[in-house]
């Protein structure tokens, strides 16, 4: 692993990078088979030796976490692309900048453009609100290819009611258990811990808030807040995202909340050049989990599709709507 830093187009501020190159790992040759938009745990084939871009792939991160939870499953997609794969912490985290005063998305697609830039990428894949950030971004930003997974995207105000304006006004008081509760519950993002009452999951809270990572959660709450605000402030139509010519594969897991596959069915069906697929057996957490390559094989023959021969020739099929 390599880490660097990215200085940022808005002067002055900077982005923690880091880098893997890991060794190829050829794969069984297999076919993507696909039906009704659910994608089944595929065995991928590498692209002939010496054909692979050598441009890498960014990877960007959802919220309340640091890049530090992606490493495992960037190593993979490195091994499985052959290619670098970097992975960055946004605003307000780890070794990066604070969120500026004026956040928006708008820095957020400045962040990730300069990212491209300065490392020589042209693909992205993205997680949660790096979804959101990667679909925003594709509206502007050269981008050869994109993956994304459970993207926060608000079409026609989908994701208001799921903001919780006591949330903002806790982290503000400092109850942060009640912050982070609010939190779980209106993104139902924690699967079936989501479902819990408040006040169970003011308890959960306290628990996690002694384990390295729930204490860091605690902390990255303000951020998350900035966040959300920026969600809603983009919500779009689909109408809004007619101009997108970047390929694109929208994927949600089989067990992540129902609004994400919504959302994807929609801009797939709206806009041409994007996909919808669910990967069975997963949860909203997926790329976090340092044993999941099911969701790394699905990304990685993706994005390997049109790198050294014409797209849909066997190497992936274009993913139905799920029904």
């Amino acid at each position: 692993m390599e880490t660097w830093t990215i200085r940022t187009d808005d002067g002055g501020g900077h982005l923690e990078l880091h880098s893997f190159r890991e060794p190829a790992q050829p794969l069984a040759p297999g076919r993507l088979r696909t039906g009704r938009g659910r994608v089944p745990g595929p065995t991928a084939a590498r692209p002939a030796a010496g054909t692979e871009p050598a441009a890498g792939v960014v990877l960007v991160h959802g919220t309340l976490v640091t890049d530090a939870l992606y490493r495992p499953f960037a190593r993979n997609l490195s091994r499985l692309l052959g290619r670098p794969v970097h992975c960055y912490n946004r605003r307000g985290r780890a070794g990066s900048s604070p969120q500026p005063a004026e956040y928006s998305a708008a820095t957020e697609v400045a962040d990730l453009a300069a990212v491209l830039r300065q490392t020589g990428s042209t693909d992205v894949f993205a997680h949660s609100y790096g979804g959101f950030v990667a679909l925003q971004a594709a509206r502007s930003v050269p981008i050869r290819r994109l993956v994304t997974y459970d993207a926060a995207v608000s079409l026609a105000g989908s994701l208001t009611s799921r903001w919780r304006p006591e949330l903002e006004r806790s982290v503000a008081a400092g109850e942060l258990d009640q912050a982070w509760a609010l939190l779980v519950q209106g993104l139902e993002t924690a699967g079936p811990v989501s479902k819990l009452p408040l006040g169970a999951l003011r308890m959960l809270s306290i628990l996690s808030a002694r384990t390295p990572l729930g204490g860091q959660m605690r902390e990255l709450l303000p951020t998350a807040v900035a966040e959300m605000r920026a969600v809603l402030a983009a919500d779009a139509e689909l109408a809004d995202f007619a101009g997108v010519t970047t390929p694109a594969l929208l994927l949600t897991g089989g067990w992540s909340p129902g609004y994400f596959a919504e959302t994807g069915r929609q801009l797939a069906a709206a806009v041409p050049a994007m996909e919808f697929g669910v990967v069975p057996g997963q949860l909203h957490e997926g790329p976090l989990r340092p044993a999941n390559r099911r969701l790394a094989l699905v990304a990685a023959r993706f994005l390997m599709d049109g790198a050294s021969r014409p797209a849909r020739t066997g190497l992936h099929r274009r993913l139905r709507p799920a029904r």
